[in-house]
């Protein structure tokens, strides 16, 4: 994916490294994906806090049934463009966007800023600037505890997308799902879930989760994840222009990779539709595909007749 021209927003920090913790599942089928558990915790356990909703669950296998929520994804260099340009820096000291992984991930997220600001402008709303926010091993958020076993993750209290990049390594050592629209996909996925925040989606669905049993819960968070996988689908298609041979497919493989039942399956436990959090395979790809195809994000609508 073509990205080099693109200079950061200034809507980035970097908090540095931080100190790691909670559960980091490793080797086997489970790797880094302990994420899609952790952010969806909370909901399970009744609070029916969304807020971490983005892709990896692998090492939910050894926590046996406890396996949703959060989502997690690491960093590597295949396909990550090289190069530099403006560098913000925190208030710690930090350098956001001064490694190869950090800045493709600024790139693909200023590419979706423009993307959105000029899909809302079109529709007559103003759009609101999330911030894309690096850590390295553990971190904080408006929601809590940031740490790279939760993967990628948004935070609503806070508009914030939190990433440690390690987890692109994971996706391509761990999932077979490298490459650099891939690693794309993973963040425009997390923005897709902001803008689910700026249209009040999010909130309607946390109030209608409030008031129905966990199952329920869950197929509306299904609905939420997809939703987002097509609107990552909506921003690749209003950058046909800089897609290369090949990054299709490589998002559509990172989104088979981490459907819910073939997680399940990996981490060696059979799939359970009322505990889906976050679609299946096939519904993922075909939710990235649709956004993909129409470029409209109208047709990302998995809420009509729900909500």
């Amino acid at each position: 994916m073509r990205l080099d021209d693109l200079d950061p927003s200034g809507n980035i920090n970097d908090q540095g490294r931080g100190r790691s913790g909670g559960f980091r599942m490793g080797g086997g089928g489970g790797g880094g994906i302990a994420s899609l558990i952790i952010g969806l915790l909370p909901m399970l356990l009744g609070r029916r806090k969304m807020g971490c909703g983005t892709i990896a669950i692998i090492g939910i296998a050894a926590l046996a049934f406890m396996y949703f929520s959060g989502g997690g994804l690491n960093l590597g260099s295949s396909g990550v463009a090289p190069g530099s340009s403006s560098q913000q820096g925190s208030a710690s000291g930090n350098v956001a966007c001064d490694t190869e992984a950090e800045l493709f991930a600024c790139r693909v997220f200023t590419s979706t800023e423009q993307t959105w600001a000029e899909i809302f402008r079109q529709g007559g709303a103003q759009y609101r600037p999330a911030k894309l926010e690096f850590y390295q091993g553990g971190g904080r958020s408006g929601c809590g505890a940031a740490q790279s076993a939760m993967g990628p993750f948004y935070c609503p209290a806070d508009n914030g997308i939190y990433l440690d990049t390690s987890f692109f390594a994971q996706m391509s050592q761990q999932m077979n799902a490298g490459g650099d629209f891939a690693y794309a996909y993973v963040i425009a996925h997390e923005m897709g879930h902001h803008i689910q925040n700026l249209t009040g989606v999010a909130a309607r669905v946390r109030q209608r989760q409030a008031r129905v049993s966990k199952a329920e819960g869950n197929q509306l968070q299904v609905r939420m994840e997809l939703q987002a996988d097509c609107y990552a689908g909506i921003w690749a298609n209003r950058n046909k222009a800089r897609l290369e041979a090949g990054d299709i497919e490589e998002g559509m493989r990172a989104a088979h990779a981490i459907g819910d039942d073939t997680i399940m399956r990996r981490s060696g436990q059979r799939p359970i539709e009322s505990m889906f959090t976050h679609g299946t395979s096939q519904q993922r790809t075909e939710a990235l595909r649709r956004g993909l195809q129409s470029g409209d994000p109208q047709q990302c609508d998995y809420f009509r007749g729900v909500l």
